[in-house]
Protein backbone atom coordinates (compact mmCIF):
# COMPACT_ATOMS: atom_id res chain seq x y z
CA UNK A 1 0.00 0.00 0.00
CA UNK A 2 1.36 3.48 -0.67
CA UNK A 3 2.36 5.79 1.97
CA UNK A 4 1.11 9.16 2.27
CA UNK A 5 1.27 12.34 4.76
CA UNK A 6 -1.68 14.21 5.21
CA UNK A 7 -0.19 16.94 4.17
CA UNK A 8 1.17 15.22 0.71
CA UNK A 9 -2.51 13.90 0.65
CA UNK A 10 -4.21 17.26 0.81
CA UNK A 11 -1.82 18.84 -1.16
CA UNK A 12 -2.29 16.60 -4.16
CA UNK A 13 -5.71 16.18 -4.04
CA UNK A 14 -5.60 19.88 -3.72
CA UNK A 15 -4.09 20.32 -6.91
CA UNK A 16 -6.03 17.86 -8.65
CA UNK A 17 -8.98 18.83 -7.04
CA UNK A 18 -8.98 22.63 -7.27
CA UNK A 19 -7.99 22.36 -11.09
CA UNK A 20 -10.64 20.13 -11.40
CA UNK A 21 -13.72 22.65 -9.73
CA UNK A 22 -11.87 25.63 -11.18
CA UNK A 23 -11.34 23.99 -14.78
CA UNK A 24 -14.32 21.44 -14.58
CA UNK A 25 -16.46 24.76 -14.02
CA UNK A 26 -14.96 26.68 -16.38
CA UNK A 27 -15.14 24.01 -19.36
CA UNK A 28 -18.55 23.21 -18.38
CA UNK A 29 -19.17 26.61 -18.92
CA UNK A 30 -18.00 26.75 -22.28
CA UNK A 31 -19.28 23.51 -23.13
CA UNK A 32 -22.93 23.98 -22.14
CA UNK A 33 -23.13 27.57 -24.17
CA UNK A 34 -24.36 27.15 -27.86
CA UNK A 35 -21.46 28.70 -29.88
CA UNK A 36 -22.60 30.45 -32.89
CA UNK A 37 -19.87 30.03 -36.31
CA UNK A 38 -19.82 31.32 -39.86
CA UNK A 39 -23.24 30.62 -41.77
CA UNK A 40 -26.33 28.25 -40.16
CA UNK A 41 -23.75 25.86 -38.39
CA UNK A 42 -23.22 25.64 -34.48
CA UNK A 43 -20.79 23.45 -32.53
CA UNK A 44 -21.90 21.29 -29.55
CA UNK A 45 -20.49 19.08 -27.47
CA UNK A 46 -22.53 15.73 -27.46
CA UNK A 47 -22.66 13.74 -23.93
CA UNK A 48 -19.82 11.17 -25.23
CA UNK A 49 -17.30 14.54 -25.32
CA UNK A 50 -17.29 14.79 -29.20
CA UNK A 51 -17.38 18.21 -30.88
CA UNK A 52 -19.96 17.93 -33.38
CA UNK A 53 -21.38 20.51 -35.85
CA UNK A 54 -24.95 20.79 -37.15
CA UNK A 55 -27.54 23.02 -38.86
CA UNK A 56 -28.78 25.51 -36.35
CA UNK A 57 -32.16 25.09 -37.69
CA UNK A 58 -32.08 21.10 -36.47
CA UNK A 59 -31.79 21.79 -32.88
CA UNK A 60 -35.14 21.54 -31.04
CA UNK A 61 -35.21 22.26 -26.78
CA UNK A 62 -35.41 19.30 -24.80
CA UNK A 63 -36.81 18.66 -21.79
CA UNK A 64 -35.29 16.52 -18.92
CA UNK A 65 -37.11 13.54 -18.36
CA UNK A 66 -39.84 13.38 -15.58
CA UNK A 67 -38.72 11.87 -11.93
CA UNK A 68 -40.49 8.83 -11.10
CA UNK A 69 -41.79 8.36 -7.33
CA UNK A 70 -38.41 6.68 -5.93
CA UNK A 71 -35.92 8.94 -7.70
CA UNK A 72 -38.52 12.65 -6.11
CA UNK A 73 -38.38 10.25 -2.41
CA UNK A 74 -34.80 9.89 -2.79
CA UNK A 75 -33.71 13.46 -4.23
CA UNK A 76 -35.96 14.91 -1.07
CA UNK A 77 -34.31 12.69 1.46
CA UNK A 78 -35.26 12.31 5.33
CA UNK A 79 -36.83 15.46 6.47
CA UNK A 80 -35.13 17.26 9.87
CA UNK A 81 -32.33 15.41 9.48
CA UNK A 82 -28.35 16.54 9.16
CA UNK A 83 -26.29 13.31 8.68
CA UNK A 84 -22.54 13.34 10.04
CA UNK A 85 -19.68 11.21 10.13
CA UNK A 86 -17.09 10.68 12.76
CA UNK A 87 -13.89 8.57 12.19
CA UNK A 88 -11.59 8.05 15.17
CA UNK A 89 -8.37 7.11 13.53
CA UNK A 90 -7.11 5.87 16.87
CA UNK A 91 -9.21 2.84 16.44
CA UNK A 92 -8.55 1.99 12.86
CA UNK A 93 -6.27 -1.28 12.50
CA UNK A 94 -7.40 -1.62 8.93
CA UNK A 95 -9.97 -4.69 8.99
CA UNK A 96 -11.04 -3.34 5.61
CA UNK A 97 -14.64 -4.64 6.57
CA UNK A 98 -16.43 -1.17 6.28
CA UNK A 99 -14.80 -1.98 2.49
CA UNK A 100 -16.33 -5.34 2.12
CA UNK A 101 -19.50 -4.47 3.29
CA UNK A 102 -20.09 -1.85 1.22
CA UNK A 103 -18.81 -3.42 -1.78
CA UNK A 104 -21.54 -6.14 -1.19
CA UNK A 105 -24.09 -3.52 -0.38
CA UNK A 106 -23.45 -1.29 -3.75
CA UNK A 107 -22.76 -3.84 -6.15
CA UNK A 108 -19.11 -2.58 -6.35
CA UNK A 109 -16.60 -4.90 -8.42
CA UNK A 110 -13.52 -5.84 -6.21
CA UNK A 111 -11.41 -2.85 -7.73
CA UNK A 112 -14.38 -0.43 -6.62
CA UNK A 113 -14.18 1.56 -3.51
CA UNK A 114 -17.08 3.73 -2.00
CA UNK A 115 -14.65 4.07 1.18
CA UNK A 116 -11.00 3.03 1.50
CA UNK A 117 -8.60 3.19 4.24
CA UNK A 118 -5.23 5.30 3.76
CA UNK A 119 -1.90 4.51 5.01
CA UNK A 120 -0.82 7.57 6.14
CA UNK A 121 2.33 9.49 8.05
CA UNK A 122 2.23 13.14 8.76
CA UNK A 123 6.36 13.47 8.75
CA UNK A 124 9.30 11.60 8.67
CA UNK A 125 9.84 10.85 12.35
CA UNK A 126 5.97 10.48 13.51
CA UNK A 127 4.49 6.92 13.84
CA UNK A 128 2.16 6.07 10.68
CA UNK A 129 -1.74 5.43 11.46
CA UNK A 130 -4.33 4.42 8.74
CA UNK A 131 -7.12 6.61 7.69
CA UNK A 132 -10.56 5.63 6.30
CA UNK A 133 -11.76 7.79 3.55
CA UNK A 134 -15.03 8.40 2.43
CA UNK A 135 -17.24 11.00 0.63
CA UNK A 136 -17.34 13.83 2.35
CA UNK A 137 -20.38 14.68 1.65
CA UNK A 138 -19.58 18.54 1.72
CA UNK A 139 -21.95 21.49 2.33
CA UNK A 140 -20.77 23.20 -0.32
CA UNK A 141 -19.95 20.17 -2.73
CA UNK A 142 -18.03 21.26 -6.15
CA UNK A 143 -18.99 18.10 -7.98
CA UNK A 144 -22.82 19.06 -7.79
CA UNK A 145 -21.99 22.23 -9.43
CA UNK A 146 -20.44 21.14 -12.74
CA UNK A 147 -22.89 18.32 -13.24
CA UNK A 148 -24.90 19.30 -16.69
CA UNK A 149 -27.81 16.96 -16.00
CA UNK A 150 -28.61 17.31 -12.84
CA UNK A 151 -27.73 13.89 -11.89
CA UNK A 152 -25.04 14.12 -8.91
CA UNK A 153 -27.33 16.56 -6.13
CA UNK A 154 -27.75 17.35 -2.14
CA UNK A 155 -30.54 16.09 -0.65
CA UNK A 156 -31.65 17.88 2.46
CA UNK A 157 -30.46 15.97 4.90
CA UNK A 158 -27.24 16.57 3.91
CA UNK A 159 -26.48 13.64 1.51
CA UNK A 160 -24.61 14.04 -2.10
CA UNK A 161 -26.10 11.62 -4.29
CA UNK A 162 -26.25 10.35 -7.71
CA UNK A 163 -29.14 9.20 -10.30
CA UNK A 164 -28.13 7.10 -12.83
CA UNK A 165 -31.00 6.90 -14.29
CA UNK A 166 -29.47 10.69 -15.74
CA UNK A 167 -26.05 10.29 -14.98
CA UNK A 168 -24.46 10.40 -18.79
CA UNK A 169 -21.19 9.47 -17.54
CA UNK A 170 -19.17 12.83 -18.81
CA UNK A 171 -16.96 12.91 -15.55
CA UNK A 172 -17.04 16.30 -14.73
CA UNK A 173 -17.94 15.73 -10.57
CA UNK A 174 -14.75 13.40 -11.26
CA UNK A 175 -12.83 16.32 -11.91
CA UNK A 176 -14.32 18.20 -9.58
CA UNK A 177 -14.32 16.29 -6.33
CA UNK A 178 -10.94 17.58 -4.01
CA UNK A 179 -11.37 13.89 -2.53
CA UNK A 180 -11.36 11.59 -5.06
CA UNK A 181 -14.55 10.34 -3.71
CA UNK A 182 -15.99 8.97 -6.88
CA UNK A 183 -15.27 5.91 -9.46
CA UNK A 184 -16.21 5.34 -13.07
CA UNK A 185 -18.17 2.00 -14.14
CA UNK A 186 -16.12 1.17 -16.78
CA UNK A 187 -16.72 -2.53 -17.15
CA UNK A 188 -20.40 -4.34 -16.46
CA UNK A 189 -21.15 -3.89 -12.61
CA UNK A 190 -20.28 -7.28 -10.12
CA UNK A 191 -23.04 -9.92 -10.58
CA UNK A 192 -24.68 -7.81 -12.77
CA UNK A 193 -26.88 -11.09 -13.98
CA UNK A 194 -28.50 -11.06 -10.22
CA UNK A 195 -29.51 -7.72 -10.73
CA UNK A 196 -31.48 -8.18 -14.17
CA UNK A 197 -34.79 -6.71 -13.69
CA UNK A 198 -34.18 -5.07 -10.24
CA UNK A 199 -35.78 -1.75 -10.12
CA UNK A 200 -33.08 0.85 -9.43
CA UNK A 201 -32.81 2.39 -6.06
CA UNK A 202 -31.60 5.87 -6.29
CA UNK A 203 -30.54 5.94 -2.37
CA UNK A 204 -28.61 2.52 -2.57
CA UNK A 205 -27.32 3.55 -6.25
CA UNK A 206 -28.35 -0.20 -7.13
CA UNK A 207 -28.25 -1.74 -9.86
CA UNK A 208 -25.39 -0.21 -11.08
CA UNK A 209 -24.87 0.74 -14.69
CA UNK A 210 -22.09 0.91 -17.18
CA UNK A 211 -20.69 4.08 -18.52
CA UNK A 212 -21.83 6.04 -15.20
CA UNK A 213 -20.81 7.25 -11.66
CA UNK A 214 -20.99 5.53 -8.44
CA UNK A 215 -19.77 6.99 -4.92
CA UNK A 216 -20.51 6.97 -0.98
CA UNK A 217 -24.08 7.69 0.04
CA UNK A 218 -23.57 6.97 3.67
CA UNK A 219 -26.02 4.19 2.88
CA UNK A 220 -28.57 6.25 2.89
CA UNK A 221 -31.20 3.75 1.83
CA UNK A 222 -30.56 1.86 5.11
CA UNK A 223 -31.04 5.57 6.43
CA UNK A 224 -34.60 5.51 5.85
CA UNK A 225 -35.23 1.95 7.38
CA UNK A 226 -33.41 3.34 10.68
CA UNK A 227 -30.43 1.58 10.31
CA UNK A 228 -26.56 2.52 10.30
CA UNK A 229 -24.57 2.70 7.61
CA UNK A 230 -23.03 -0.26 6.43
CA UNK A 231 -19.19 0.92 7.15
CA UNK A 232 -20.16 2.00 10.31
CA UNK A 233 -21.87 -1.07 11.70
CA UNK A 234 -19.31 -3.17 9.61
CA UNK A 235 -16.08 -2.32 11.62
CA UNK A 236 -15.38 -4.14 14.55
CA UNK A 237 -13.17 -1.46 16.38
CA UNK A 238 -15.13 1.08 16.94
CA UNK A 239 -13.80 3.47 14.20
CA UNK A 240 -17.08 5.11 12.83
CA UNK A 241 -19.48 6.67 14.91
CA UNK A 242 -22.45 8.10 12.99
CA UNK A 243 -25.70 10.61 14.03
CA UNK A 244 -27.75 13.35 13.33
CA UNK A 245 -26.39 16.82 13.51
CA UNK A 246 -30.26 18.64 14.62
CA UNK A 247 -30.23 15.70 17.42
CA UNK A 248 -26.88 16.57 18.06
CA UNK A 249 -26.11 12.69 18.78
CA UNK A 250 -24.10 10.24 16.81
CA UNK A 251 -24.22 6.49 17.63
CA UNK A 252 -21.21 3.90 17.28
CA UNK A 253 -21.08 1.45 15.37
CA UNK A 254 -19.47 -1.35 16.93
CA UNK A 255 -20.33 -0.34 20.92
CA UNK A 256 -23.71 0.92 19.97
CA UNK A 257 -22.85 3.71 22.51
CA UNK A 258 -24.75 6.88 21.55
CA UNK A 259 -23.13 10.54 22.64
CA UNK A 260 -23.13 14.14 22.15
CA UNK A 261 -21.86 15.06 18.33
CA UNK A 262 -20.85 18.42 19.61
CA UNK A 263 -18.87 17.00 22.73
CA UNK A 264 -17.39 14.46 20.79
CA UNK A 265 -15.31 16.27 18.33
CA UNK A 266 -14.55 19.45 20.59
CA UNK A 267 -13.23 17.61 23.31
CA UNK A 268 -11.02 15.42 20.65
CA UNK A 269 -10.03 18.00 18.47
CA UNK A 270 -11.44 17.00 15.64
CA UNK A 271 -10.95 18.07 12.07
CA UNK A 272 -12.14 18.03 8.69
CA UNK A 273 -10.07 17.40 5.36
CA UNK A 274 -8.85 19.91 3.55
CA UNK A 275 -11.39 22.70 4.82
CA UNK A 276 -9.07 25.66 3.37
CA UNK A 277 -11.40 25.08 0.28
CA UNK A 278 -14.51 25.77 1.54
CA UNK A 279 -16.39 22.63 0.93
CA UNK A 280 -17.44 22.05 4.58
CA UNK A 281 -17.83 18.70 5.35
CA UNK A 282 -19.98 16.50 6.86
CA UNK A 283 -17.28 13.72 7.87
CA UNK A 284 -14.91 14.95 10.88
CA UNK A 285 -11.61 13.17 11.92
CA UNK A 286 -10.60 12.43 15.23
CA UNK A 287 -7.06 12.69 15.50
CA UNK A 288 -5.03 8.95 16.10
CA UNK A 289 -3.86 9.74 19.71
CA UNK A 290 -3.32 6.80 22.26
CA UNK A 291 -4.13 3.81 19.55
CA UNK A 292 -5.79 1.50 20.23
CA UNK A 293 -3.61 -0.87 18.48
CA UNK A 294 0.10 -1.10 16.92
CA UNK A 295 0.54 -0.05 13.16
CA UNK A 296 1.12 -3.59 11.22
CA UNK A 297 1.86 -1.76 7.82
CA UNK A 298 5.35 -1.91 5.98
CA UNK A 299 6.93 1.03 7.62
CA UNK A 300 6.30 0.11 11.22
CA UNK A 301 10.27 -0.98 11.54
CA UNK A 302 11.20 2.74 10.55
CA UNK A 303 9.85 3.84 14.06
CA UNK A 304 10.14 3.85 17.28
Amino acid sequence: MEKKSRRNFMKTLGSIGAAGVVGGSSFLSSCSKVQTTSGDKIRLLTSSGELVEVDKEQLKPADMPSLTENQKRGRKGLPGRSWVMVIDLSKCRNARECMKGCQNHHQLRPEQHHINVLQMQDAEHTAPYYMPKPCQHCDNPPCTKVCPVNATFKREDGIVLIDNERCIGCRFCIAACPYSARVFNWFEPRDAEKYEGVTYNIEANVPQKKGTISKCLFSADRLRDGKLPTCVSSCPNGVYWFGDRNENAVTNGTTKETTSFSKLIKENAAYTLMEELGTKPRVYYLPPKDRAFPFQGEIEDHHS
